[in-house]
């Protein structure tokens, strides 16, 4: 069973330690990602993974076996790189074929694994090719087919998709996920894009600064979020901080600017609460859709309109206090300018610990 159990990981370069204390554990057959801005250890801590960097402290094993202490040849991972790290001397058949030749598999095994692997992504009848001739789709498909040609335990992916436009990135996406979930093999994905993360992964790490931040399935990250930059980092969402002046039950009355807020918590008036809030739980009220039962509202203004087709994104001034709404309604039916009123449920809204 490949699952990957690391351990106090930790590396510095010169005074920056770039992963600090990092342990997780990584179940057999799961997509993981390791999610975070630049320079926050995330691929760091995926070439230690690798062997190709070696950790200051700590351990990795995957499975029974101990590996941080092997060189990456016999760690059994399979490594898909930024640049696909394609060899242009080669042909895709010959590309793909590199790592078997190094483990000195004989030639007829050879034959029939890198047809296996270029059939898997779909790119049959493009082994005589040379790598100037394929679009950069099809050079990512070259490098995964090459990682995955050597039947590895684990496969490591360091932001794949980061040379390709938008569409593509969306395909590839879809393509890697059906891949990993086919072949049933343990991955461990970096990226700094949320989107792809939230779209393909079975879980996800949030990193900063080498340390982690938050670990669980995308759903729990984006509407449960364990810290104020976790919540910002992954979606947009309304980040406000406030001081509580009153207690109702199980809720309190929160003032953010001159606005006061019903948030779920049981802290003492005077204490100072960070909260967030994202723009689709706020809606806008008519006069067919009055306040429901239990929840807060607003008084506001429109003061910008952004149409993104499914959905218009509003900036919305109440009173000093700025939030931001997601909403289906068209552009036709909100105008800057307009007075609204915003509805919110408080269950909806995370309330991080005082610090």
């Amino acid at each position: 069973m490949a699952d990957i159990r690391i351990e106090g990981l930790h590396r510095r370069f010169g005074a920056v330690e770039a992963v600090d204390d990092v342990s997780l554990h990584i179940r057999h057959g799961e997509l993981f990602t390791l999610l975070g801005p630049s320079g926050c250890g995330k691929t760091t801590l995926l070439r230690m993974v690798a062997g190709f960097t070696d950790p200051d402290q700590g351990s990795i094993h995957v499975g029974d076996r101990r590996i941080d202490r092997l060189p990456p040849h016999r760690r059994d991972t399979g490594m898909v790189f930024q640049n696909y790290a394609i060899f242009p001397n080669l042909t895709v058949a010959g590309n793909v074929a590199y790592g078997l030749k190094a483990r000195r598999v004989p030639p007829p095994e050879i034959a029939r694994r890198v047809a296996a692997a270029l059939g898997l992504v779909v790119l049959d009848d493009h082994g005589e090719r040379w790598p100037h001739q394929l679009s950069g789709g099809q050079l990512q498909r070259v490098a995964l087919a090459r990682a995955l040609v050597i039947e590895p335990e684990v496969l490591l992916l360091d932001e794949p998709l980061s040379n390709l436009d938008a569409r593509l990135r969306v395909e590839m996406r879809g393509e890697i996920r059906r891949l990993q979930q086919s072949l049933g093999i343990t991955a461990i994905y970096v990226t700094h894009d949320q989107e792809e993360a939230l779209a393909i992964s079975d879980r996800v790490a949030v990193m900063r600064a080498g340390r982690l931040e938050q670990v669980g399935t995308p759903t729990e990250i984006y509407h449960r979020p364990a810290t104020p930059f976790a919540a910002q980092f992954v979606g947009t969402v309304n980040l406000l901080q406030g001081t509580v002046v009153a207690r109702e039950g199980a809720r309190v009355r929160l003032r953010i600017e001159d606005q006061l807020l019903l948030v779920p918590a049981m802290v003492a008036p005077g204490s100072g609460l960070s909260i967030a809030l994202r723009p689709e739980n706020l809606r806008l009220l008519t006069p067919d859709a009055p306040c429901p039962e239990g929840w807060g509202s607003l008084s506001a203004r429109i003061e910008r309109v952004e149409f993104l087709g499914p959905l218009t994104r509003l900036e919305i001034a109440a009173g000093r206090l700025t939030l931001h709404v997601a909403t289906t309604e068209t552009v036709d039916m909100v105008r800057q300018g307009d007075a609204v009123t915003l509805a919110y449920d408080p269950a909806r809204i995370t309330v991080f610990a005082p610090p």
